[in-house]
């Protein structure tokens, strides 16, 4: 039986908090300047607590927001008859800041940028404060069997069995709380497979220069979806891996697997690399021009990622810009000639959805009593302007392809062009209708995913293509 007399003394990192306080610091230091990159290496000879100094020192993190276990809370509130002692291995500035927050701590004791109180050492200082046996120890991970060995009891908090099978052999477990969250669906919804569907737009060049019945062009088109596909979920992951403290204050971005603590970042560190690898290695077995295209998207996305996107206007612009990459890099997959009718018309086009997206988080934004985009250069009084723009994008690419129905090019291609003209009020319909949507509230954040799982915005995709296939055909 535990006696509540003795010290409770709980570990941050895995614990406490469903999350890494290093990594978390790590990227937002490098979200805000990539170039610390460089002296990460020189901090880390001094050790590793002084690397953790020289990050804390560097940044602030909105502890309101961090992803804390509701269950080792609940336990704290309801604790408060002996001292409570916040015990990390993570630097002493942002544990206290944590601390200080939360409010259910009597006590810090952290690393202090000489000594990284981690194992043996987090025991030693334990044993000195409180006396071998006489605290009780909530932790999450193999090293902290070195406290457990001299705690009087034990918390096996977001674990296996084996581990609280472990902790048993050196003290008396009073509870063992496993882990909520990850596996494999966390981390179909952390590479966001769904948005694969932005990437089929590789398949356009195929489709207009009407190779679609060639089996090698069409290998190769699938081949560079599943590049792109890899490639960009490289990307989201570290988009989010970057983007951890906006993500948290937004109602629905706070539920992804790392925002929300249900995977570990350090996962997400190691796969963002090795997905985006492995989209090379396809593209380069596919074309050295395809595999150029590809280099050129996550240099854009990454560029994206860390600056543009807080620009105001060069972000959506930039938006538009990775949609047309898609279908230059289509058409590099399968050696087809780029056409300006269709990259005028794409622009426009995906200009007109960027400008939706930020429509539609702007709004989400204004409904909930906020001004500014977090993380973002825009602010609730620009909806009027941002819609009139995004409206008139979509109109002039439609006006785009309205001007191709009577160009050399379209005669050369298809037999009866004037069936195109169909394709006007079918396409000024879509458009307006996702405006529509948008301006009453019910747009999904990412337009083309709302376009893939939109009923009517597939039958005008099918309509679409039957009116093509009609105006290819020889009557």
């Amino acid at each position: 039986m535990q006696r509540i007399d003795r010290a409770l003394c709980v570990d941050l990192d895995g614990t406490l908090l469903r999350s890494d306080l290093l990594y978390e610091s790590l990227l937002t230091l490098l979200a805000s300047n990539p170039l610390y990159v460089f002296l990460l290496p020189f901090w880390l000879l001094r050790g590793k607590a002084a690397l953790k100094r020289e990050i804390a020192s560097r940044v602030r993190l909105p502890v309101e927001h961090l992803p804390y276990d509701e269950r080792v809370l609940e336990l704290l509130r309801t604790t408060k008859q002996r001292p409570r002692v916040l015990c990390s291995a993570s630097d002493q500035e942002l544990v206290e800041a944590i601390a200080g927050h939360l409010g259910v701590f009597d006590e810090v004791m952290a690393s202090d940028g000489l000594r990284n109180l981690a194992g043996r050492q987090k025991a030693e200082a334990l044993n000195t404060r409180f006396g071998a046996g006489h605290y009780d120890y909530m932790g999450n991970a193999s090293v902290d069997l070195h406290v457990w060995k001299h705690a009087g009891g034990a918390y096996v908090v977001n674990a296996g069995a084996s581990l609280a099978t472990a902790a048993a052999r050196n003290t008396t477990v009073h509870g063992h709380w496993p882990a909520k969250g990850g596996g494999l669906r966390s981390w179909i919804k952390a590479l966001r497979i769904y948005q694969w569907a932005k990437n089929l737009l590789v398949l356009v060049p195929l489709l207009t220069a009407h190779r679609f019945f060639d089996l090698p062009s069409v290998l190769d088109a699938a081949i560079a979806f599943i590049a792109f596909g890899l490639c960009a979920s490289g990307v989201y992951l570290l988009n989010d891996l970057l983007d951890l403290a906006p993500d948290r204050q937004h109602a629905r971005k706070r539920k992804r697997p790392f925002a929300a603590g249900d995977l570990p970042l350090l996962h997400g560190l190691f796969a963002a690399p090795l997905l985006t690898l492995a989209g090379f290695a396809l593209a380069l077995w596919t074309s050295p021009a395809f595999a150029l295209v590809l280099a050129i998207y996550y240099a854009m996305t990454l560029a994206y990622s860390f600056v543009l996107k807080r620009i105001v206007m060069i972000d959506v612009v930039m938006l538009a810009a990775l949609y047309t990459v898609r279908i230059i890099g289509g058409a590099m997959a399968i050696g087809a000639a780029l056409s300006f009718w269709l990259l005028a018309f794409s622009m426009f086009i995906f200009l007109s959805l960027a400008l939706v997206k930020r429509y539609t988080e702007l709004a989400a934004m204004a409904s909930s009593g906020k001004q500014k985009a977090i993380g973002r250069g825009y602010d609730v009084s620009d909806l009027p302007l941002i819609q009139s723009l995004g409206a008139a994008a979509g109109y002039i690419g439609i006006l785009v392809f309205a001007l191709y129905i009577n160009s050399p090019d379209s005669l050369e291609i298809y037999s009866n062009p004037r069936i195109l003209w169909l394709l006007c009020p079918v396409l000024l319909y879509w458009i307006s209708r996702v405006w529509i949507i948008a301006h009453r509230g019910d747009m999904h954040d990412d337009p083309i995913v709302f376009a893939a799982r939109d009923r009517v915005s597939r039958i005008v995709a099918l309509i679409s293509i039957l009116i093509v296939a009609a105006a290819t055909t020889t009557w």
